[in-house]
C-alpha cells in the first residue's frame, strides 16, 4: 500500500525550479507521484514503502542540489528521518483524521536524526513551511541571500553602466576609466563578481534543471546572462570592440531585485503554516514520581502524566485524569468558545488551559497529534496541484523551449536583415529574458497557499488543490440531517400536563428516568436539571424493555413510557392522547406519564438543530447554492426541520445504502454537488459527490473519504469553504490571465517586431525588470486573497433563547 509524506526541499528559489525535483524523483523506483512547492519549500511524495523510504527520498532530493533533512514536521516533532533504513520498517504517514487517525510507532517520535542537535535552537519564525531544527537555508535566509546578491550586482552595475556605450553616448559620461584601462577591460573586471557571485545562482539552477532533463526559468536567465557576458569577454580578451557588460550585469541586478521582492511577498503566503508551527509549546511539565519535571515536548512519551497549569498550553493530545477546567481550542479547531474538561475528557495538543489545573495522560505524541496531522494535511493541500496548475506547468516547460528557439530565431533573423551581431544578440537575449515563465509557475500555487491557509485558520481543511477548485463550482449542497444539521441527540420540546403542575411532573418523571440508560431518559433528566427541579428518591424501579419504566416515588406509582406500557397499566389518557398524536404527527417522540393509574402528562422530545444550521442555509442561499436535506427520517420529521431551517429540497426516508444513488441523481441533472456528512453510512455519498465534506467530529471513515474536513463540526463553515474556494479560483484565473497575456504582448516587442515601424526597442535590462515585475504582481495579487471577507464565528449571547429542538426517530419506549 502506497504511503504519502511531506519532505522539506530547501533552496527552491523560483517557482519553475520545482520541475527538477519532480522530474528526478518521478524516475526513481517506488515513487508514484511528486508535487513540489517553491512557496513553502516542501514536496509531497507518494511512494511504495516496499521499494523505497523517506531516507532514500531525502537523499534523492539532496542529489538534485537541494537541502532535505527529511519529513517536514512541526517544532514539537523530532522525527523527520527517524525511520530505519529498511523501507519495510518505516512508520506510515497517516492521513490526517483529527482525533481519529491511527497512531504510528510511538518510539519513532523520540529518535533524533544525525546532525539534528546542532540546529535544535532554531525558532519556527526562522523556518519556512517546515519544522524547526532542520539544517539548510530558511526562507528568510534565502531572501537575505537574494538581497545580498542583488546589492553586489546593483553596486557594480552602476560603474559598468557609466563606462559603457550607453553611459558615454546617452548619458554623456566622459570620465576616463581608472588606472588607464580601456572601458571594456574595466567593465570586464567589475563584472566578474556579478557573474560569479550574484548570477551564479542562475547557472547553478540551470545545471540542476538540465541534469534532471527538464527546462525551467534558470535555464533562460543563465543563457541570457551567460551569452551576453561570454560574448563580451571574448571581444575584450581578443583586442576589444563593442561589448555589453552592462546588459548582463543590469539584467542580473533586475532579475535579482524582482525576485527579492517576490520572495518576500510569497513568504507571506505561508503565514498559516507558520502560525500552526508556533502553536505547540516547546517544553512540557511531566510528573515523575509525583514531582513536576520540565522536558522538551519532543521527548514526551505516550502514557506520560503531564501537569497543565492555568494559562498553560497543552503540549500533546491527552486524556484528563484529574481536575476540571475550560480549554480554549480555537487555535486548533476554530471553535470560538472554551470547552469544559473533566476526568475522561480528551484534550488537544496546543490548546490553552484557561482556569483550573489539570493532570492529563498523553495519548498521542509527535506526528500522531492532531496539530501535526493538521499541519501535514495543510501542507499536502498546498503542495497539490489543481488541474489548471498542471496545465500551466506543462505550458511553462514548452514556453522555455519556445523562448530558446525564439531567441535563436530572433538572432538569425536580425543577422539576415543586416543588423550587427551585437544588436541581433541584444534582441535575442531580450526575447529569452522576457519569456521567462516564472509568473506562470507562481500563478496558482501562491493562490492555493493563501486559500488553504485561510481555511486552516477557520478550521476548514482542504485535502488538496482540486477540492479547493471544485468548491468554487458547487451549486448544490446536500446535508445529512442527523449529526450535521442537528446535534444527533434528543431534547425536550414540549411538556403538557393535566391536573398536575409542570415542575411536579418533571420531578416525578426525572426520578424514574435517572435509573434508565435510554437516550430519551437522559434528555428528560438533563431538561429537569437545567430547570433546577429537585431530585426525589424512588423505590421499586422496574424497566420494561421496549415500553418504558415504572417506580415508586414518594409513595406514588409513576409510569413513564409509550402507548403499549399505558395499555398494560390500564391507564386512560383521554384528551391527552389527542395531544400525543398531534405531537407525533409533527415528527416528535411523545413520552406518556401516568401517576397512580391516571394519565397526567405528555413529554415531547426531538433531535435539536445546531444553533448555526439556519444561518448556514441562509449563507448558502446568498451564494446562490441550492440546499438539499438527505434523511432516513419519515416525511413529517424531515419536512418540519427543513421548514424551520429554510431548506429548499427534502429527500426523506432514504436508506443508508441509497444515499450515494440520490447524489448521483442530482449529478445526472447537471448539478455540481457537495455532500456534507459525519457517519460511516455517509462515506459512499461523500465519495460519490463532486465535493465530499466531513464534519470533524464524525467517523474516521467519513473523514478519510471526504475532500474537505470541518474541524468545528459547524455547518456554517460550509458556505465559508465555498467562499474561500470561489475567491481562490478567482485569483488563480486572474494570475493565469495576467501571466499568459504578459507573454503574448511582451514577446513580439522583445523580438523587435515593432522596431522598424515604431522604433520600439526593448533592452534586456528593461525586459528583466518587466519579467520580474510580472512575477511580483502575481504574488501580490494572490496575497490580496487574505482580504476575502468571511463571516465571523457566531458567539451565542447568554440571554439568547435556545433554538427550538427538532424531532428525531428513536426506539420504542
Amino acid at each position: 500500500m502506497n504511503r504519502t509524506t511531506v519532505l522539506e526541499v530547501v533552496g527552491l528559489h523560483w517557482a519553475t525550479s520545482t520541475a527538477s525535483v519532480e522530474a528526478t524523483l518521478r524516475r526513481r523506483p517506488g515513487v508514484t507521484s511528486v508535487e513540489a512547492n517553491a512557496v513553502n519549500q516542501t514536496a509531497t511524495v507518494t511512494y511504495d514503502p516496499a521499494k523505497t523510504s523517506v531516507v532514500e527520498l531525502s537523499k534523492w532530493v539532496r542529489d538534485c542540489g537541494y537541502h532535505c533533512a527529511g519529513r517536514s514536521v512541526p517544532d514539537h516533532v523530532c522525527d523527520p528521518m527517524s525511520e530505519p533504513a529498511s523501507p519495510a520498517a518505516e512508520a506510515a504517514h497517516p492521513h490526517p483524521a483529527p482525533e481519529l487517525a491511527a497512531p504510528t510507532e510511538p518510539a519513532a517520535a523520540h529518535e533524533m536524526p544525525a546532525g539534528h542537535e546542532a540546529h535544535a535552537g532554531r525558532s519556527p519564525q526562522e523556518m519556512m513551511g517546515h519544522g524547526g531544527g532542520h539544517a539548510g537555508m530558511s526562507m528568510d535566509d534565502m531572501v537575505r541571500d537574494m538581497r545580498n546578491r542583488f546589492l553586489v550586482a546593483a553596486v557594480l552595475s552602476i560603474p559598468i553602466l557609466l563606462w559603457s556605450p550607453i553611459g558615454r553616448d546617452v548619458l554623456g559620461f566622459t570620465v576616463a576609466a581608472p588606472f588607464g584601462l580601456r572601458d571594456d577591460v574595466f567593465s570586464f573586471i567589475l563584472s566578474i563578481p556579478v557573474i560569479f557571485y550574484s548570477a551564479w545562482i542562475f547557472f547553478d539552477g540551470a545545471y540542476r534543471a538540465l541534469k534532471a532533463r527538464t527546462l525551467d526559468m534558470m535555464v533562460l536567465v543563465a543563457v541570457a546572462v551567460g551569452t551576453g557576458w561570454l560574448y563580451s569577454a571574448v571581444i575584450t580578451l581578443t583586442g576589444g570592440g563593442e561589448v555589453f557588460y552592462e546588459a548582463a550585469t543590469v539584467l542580473t541586478a533586475f532579475v535579482l531585485l524582482g525576485h527579492w521582492f517576490e520572495m518576500r511577498a510569497r513568504g507571506g503566503a505561508n503565514d498559516a503554516i507558520r502560525t500552526l508551527l508556533e502553536l505547540a509549546p516547546p517544553r512540557a511539565v511531566v510528573l515523575r514520581d509525583g514531582e513536576p519535571v520540565e522536558i522538551p515536548t519532543a521527548e514526551v512519551m505516550v502514557a506520560d502524566l503531564l501537569l497543565i497549569r492555568p494559562g498553560g498550553k497543552i503540549p500533546v493530545d491527552a486524556v484528563v485524569e484529574d481536575g476540571n477546567s475550560e480549554v480554549d481550542e480555537s487555535m486548533v479547531t476554530g471553535e470560538s468558545l472554551p470547552v469544559t474538561k473533566a476526568p475522561g475528557s480528551q484534550v488537544i495538543g496546543a490548546s490553552i488551559n484557561t482556569t483550573g489545573t489539570l493532570r492529563v495522560r498523553a495519548t498521542k505524541v509527535g506526528s500522531d497529534t492532531v496539530l501535526a496531522q493538521i499541519v501535514a494535511l495543510v501542507q499536502e493541500a498546498q503542495n497539490s496541484k489543481a488541474p489548471g496548475q498542471r496545465l500551466a506547468d506543462r505550458a511553462a516547460f514548452w514556453l522555455v523551449l519556445v523562448a530558446l528557439i525564439g531567441g535563436t530565431g530572433t538572432f538569425l533573423v536580425w543577422l539576415l536583415a543586416g543588423e550587427s551581431v551585437q544588436m541581433a544578440l541584444l534582441f535575442a537575449i531580450t526575447v529569452v529574458v522576457i519569456t521567462c515563465p516564472d509568473a506562470l509557475g507562481l500563478a496558482t500555487p501562491t493562490a492555493i497557499m493563501v486559500g488553504t491557509g485561510l481555511g486552516a485558520q477557520r478550521g476548514v481543511l482542504f485535502k488538496n488543490a482540486t477540492a479547493l477548485e471544485i468548491s468554487a463550482r458547487i451549486d448544490t449542497v446536500v446535508m445529512d440531517k442527523t449529526g450535521t444539521l442537528t446535534k444527533g441527540e434528543p431534547e425536550v420540546t414540549d411538556v403538557i400536563t393535566d391536573g398536575i403542575i409542570e415542575d411536579e411532573l418533571l420531578a416525578l418523571v426525572a426520578a424514574v428516568e435517572r435509573e434508565s440508560e435510554h437516550p430519551l431518559a437522559g434528555a428528560i433528566v438533563r431538561y429537569a436539571a437545567e430547570r433546577a427541579i429537585p431530585q426525589l428518591p424512588l423505590a421499586e424501579f422496574s424497566s420494561v424493555p421496549g415500553h418504558g419504566a415504572t417506580a415508586e416515588v414518594q409513595g406514588r406509582r409513576v409510569a413513564v413510557g409509550n402507548r403499549k406500557l399505558m395499555v398494560a397499566e390500564q391507564v386512560d389518557f383521554g384528551a391527552l392522547m389527542d395531544r400525543r398524536d398531534e405531537l407525533a404527527s409533527t415528527g416528535r417522540t411523545a413520552v406518556l406519564v401516568a401517576v397512580d393509574g391516571r394519565g397526567v402528562g405528555v413529554i415531547a422530545l426531538a433531535d435539536a438543530a445546531r444553533e448555526t444550521s439556519a444561518a448556514a442555509v441562509s449563507a448558502l442561499h446568498e451564494l446562490g447554492v441550492e440546499v438539499v436535506m438527505l434523511s432516513g427520517d419519515n416525511e413529517a420529521t424531515a419536512a418540519r426541520i427543513a421548514g424551520q431551517l429554510g431548506i429548499d429540497t427534502v429527500i426523506a426516508e432514504v436508506l443508508p445504502g441509497d444515499k450515494a444513488a440520490k447524489i448521483a441523481e442530482l449529478q445526472s441533472a447537471g448539478k455540481k454537488v457537495a455532500m456534507v456528512g459525519d457517519g460511516v453510512n455517509d462515506a459512499p455519498a461523500l465519495a460519490q459527490a463532486d465535493l465530499g465534506i466531513a464534519i470533524g467530529a464524525g467517523t474516521d471513515v467519513a473523514i478519510e473519504t471526504a475532500d474537505l474536513v470541518l474541524m468545528r463540526s459547524d455547518p456554517l463553515d460550509v458556505p465559508i469553504a465555498l467562499r474561500i474556494g470561489r475567491g481562490t479560483l478567482r485569483k488563480m484565473r486572474q494570475n493565469l490571465g495576467w501571466a499568459v497575456g504578459y507573454n503574448v504582448i511582451a514577446l513580439p516587442i522583445a523580438a523587435g517586431v515593432f522596431e522598424p515601424s515604431l522604433g520600439l526597442v526593448l533592452r534586456p535590462e528593461i525586459a528583466a525588470l518587466s519579467m520580474s515585475g510580472s512575477s511580483l504582481i502575481v504574488a501580490v495579487n494572490a496575497l490580496m486573497l487574505k482580504r476575502l471577507k468571511l463571516p465571523a464565528p457566531p458567539e451565542p449571547h447568554p440571554a439568547a433563547p435556545r433554538p427550538a429542538p427538532e424531532p428525531t426517530p428513536t426506539g420504542p419506549r
